[in-house]
């Protein structure tokens, strides 16, 4: 499983799994079972934050799950209460405490919190933190264009990832063009809109009836296909393996037609314009 997972090349040189796991709301003490499971089902990809209390499991499982660190991805998150350089430092230091790891591959800003107005020197933190060695790659989530093009302006280090919610409900084509016009790799979160509506939608049972895979498995592989990362959760065995499985098949141009027609600009998250805390 692990050769059909493939990579996408970031701006830095570094290689990033096109398909991790997310953890978000696994508790700590489930997560270690968790992340197992999915290095046996074949991810290689592990994405966690501080906000999601789970830094300490993930680290174990790392540790202790029998592969080589340097064959594993994993990325954490800076939370919206430590933004300024300095405060960027101290968490970046306690996140790596709680993960027991001595580097990460990847190192987020959660959210850009305009009101603070502090990502531009948070994001100069991370730049040293990256050139220290201690995160391989930088970047951001659920920054807006704006916010992207006052980094490009103003910091030394173009992103290398922006984690933003994205699935069919919201496309966002304009920010992922903007993305692709700066070296910018997409990364969904929310890669299924937490199922419900898009899963039941007639356009996704159509495509996934005609490949034999579930909906899910068919927005997974949209996903793909529209270049993004992509980081689905779930703590069931089951689907964590379902997940994976979108490798061995591809849409035409009529499924992504159909896709196209999803699009709502609805969103499930917070405005990242209006978000504050």
């Amino acid at each position: 499983m692990l050769d059909m997972v493939p990579t996408v090349q970031l701006n830095d040189g570094n290689h990033m799994p096109r398909l991790g796991f997310g953890v978000y709301k696994i508790p700590d003490e489930e997560t270690v079972r968790a992340v197992h499971t999915a290095f046996e089902a074949g991810y290689r990809g592990i994405d966690t934050a501080t906000l999601y209390r789970n830094e300490r499991g993930v680290g174990e499982a790392v540790r202790t799950g029998g592969l080589p660190r340097e064959d594993l991805f994993v990325t954490t998150k800076l939370w919206n209460t430590e933004h300024g350089h300095d405060s960027a430092l101290r968490a970046f230091d306690r996140s790596m405490s709680e993960l027991g790891l001595d580097y990460v591959d990847l190192y987020l800003i959660h959210w850009p919190v305009p009101a603070q107005d502090r990502y531009v020197e948070t994001w100069k933190a991370l730049e040293k933190i990256q050139a220290d060695g201690r995160a391989r790659s930088i970047g951001v989530s659920n920054f807006q264009i704006p916010h992207l093009r006052r980094l490009l302006d103003e910091a030394d280090v173009v992103p290398a990832v922006n984690q933003i919610e994205a699935h069919p409900h919201l496309q966002q084509t304009a920010l992922r063009r903007f993305h692709e016009q700066n070296g910018i790799v997409t990364e969904a979160w929310s890669p299924l809109a937490r199922g419900g509506e898009v899963l039941e939608s007639e356009v996704v049972r159509t495509v996934a009836r005609k490949h034999g895979k579930t909906p899910a498995q068919v927005v997974l592989r949209w996903h793909i296909e529209m270049g993004h990362v992509v980081i689905p959760k779930s703590a069931t065995p089951r689907r964590i393996a379902e997940n994976i499985d979108v490798f061995d098949f591809e849409l035409d141009q009529q499924d992504v037609a159909g896709f196209a027609t999803l699009e709502l600009d609805r969103r499930l998250g917070p405005n990242p314009d209006e978000l504050d805390v």
